[in-house]
């Protein structure tokens, strides 16, 4: 690991431990007196039963499985949605360099096609018919709006990608008429699992072993199989990888689709969680996704994986900090992280050094 790695590694755990360190000294009042009332009760159960209980030892587990666990466990499972969302960003930024910004969108239309399809589908129907019909979704994005500007400068790419994006948005408002659509509950998912004495949904158990199962095999795919090594050709040099006969057109839309599929899984597990489906609600996980992929590195999936994680967990913890007082600064501190890494290190943790011509 070079120089530039450890500082850049350093400063964002150093940032990231003075958000918290801040936000835990705002809460602290509040827990010094939950542990002070605590003590005082196991006092007086000592004076009236003459049984000594281990006030501090009882406190400080009460604490972690009432408190803290279930944001743990939320903070993995919202960690392995935005991984999820993620991985399309980086994966069509590592090929065209492009930040794709309708893939929040297509993440959203993934979402109301569910509501609608089972209203009148058997639930078995409608999840597969949703995953198919979102890659058809991503495939004619791809198609439609950027294979004309392959060869187009790049800002007339991304004007594009911002045009989908709106386009996406207003469908959605006029089919729904701007109204919130309930998700339906989904058997198996939707259902409450205990986990030690909270109660979670099986989503959020679920959620980040999904997400590891479908990024290894991801990985199997881009390393052992044939479009796998022609998407790896076209992000190292796109140009050479066209003259050498790679199909680009071809690994351009494959890259479409297997995003847009993760897309879809990944809203119907955050759906799953969070149950309300409105025309904008892909902004927020969407810009979320993009920031965890820089956070990682975009263009490296294991980045984007990483990245993800760490925003779930922290803006989960900082939930559950004073019983919720403080989780208005949870979207404040994703973005202050993105703000810090494109300052120390513009290429993420995982992302690819910057060559520099003497």
């Amino acid at each position: 690991m070079n120089h530039r790695k450890k500082y850049a590694l350093i400063t964002a755990a150093a940032a990231l431990l003075l958000v918290l360190c801040t936000v835990f000294c705002q809460a602290a009042p509040a827990l010094t007196a939950q542990q002070d009332g605590e003590t005082a009760a196991a006092a007086v159960n000592e004076s009236v039963t003459g049984e000594t209980v281990p006030a501090e030892e009882s406190a400080g587990i009460k604490k972690i499985v009432n408190q803290w666990l279930p944001y743990i466990v939320a903070g993995i499972a919202n960690g392995g949605q935005y991984a999820l969302i993620a991985i399309g960003y980086t994966m069509v930024y590592g090929i065209l360099r492009l930040i794709n910004f309708a893939h929040g969108d297509i993440f959203m239309c993934a979402g109301l096609m569910m509501v609608y399809f089972s209203a009148s589908l058997n639930i078995f129907i409608s999840i597969p018919l949703v995953l198919i019909l979102t890659v058809l979704l991503g495939f004619l994005v791809e198609r439609l709006a950027y294979k004309p500007l392959r060869d187009a400068p790049r800002m007339s790419v991304m004007i594009s990608a911002i045009g989908v994006s709106y386009l996406l948005q207003n469908l959605a408002f006029y089919i729904t008429s701007g109204l919130a659509k309930q998700y339906p509950v989904l058997p198996f998912l939707s259902n409450s699992v205990s986990l030690g004495s909270v109660q979670v949904k099986m989503v959020t158990i679920i959620t980040p072993i999904l997400t590891v199962i479908l990024i290894l095999v991801l990985q199997l795919l881009i390393k052992k199989t044939k479009i796998g090594m022609a998407m790896r050709a076209v992000s190292f040099d796109f140009e050479t990888s066209r003259l050498m006969g790679v199909k680009i057109n071809s690994v351009i839309s494959m890259t479409f689709i297997i995003g847009s599929f993760l897309a879809a899984v990944g809203s119907i597990l955050f759906f799953s969680a969070y149950t309300t489906v409105t025309p904008t609600v892909g902004a927020m996980p969407g810009l979320k996704a993009f920031v965890a992929a820089v956070f990682g590195g975009i263009g490296s999936v294991p980045g984007a994986v990483i990245g993800a994680f760490i925003i779930g967990l922290v803006e989960n913890i900082i939930k559950g900090i004073s019983n919720g007082e403080y989780s208005t600064f949870s979207d404040a501190f994703t973005f202050a992280l993105l703000i810090i890494i494109l300052v120390v290190k513009p290429t993420g943790l995982l992302g690819e050094k910057i060559k520099e011509k003497v």
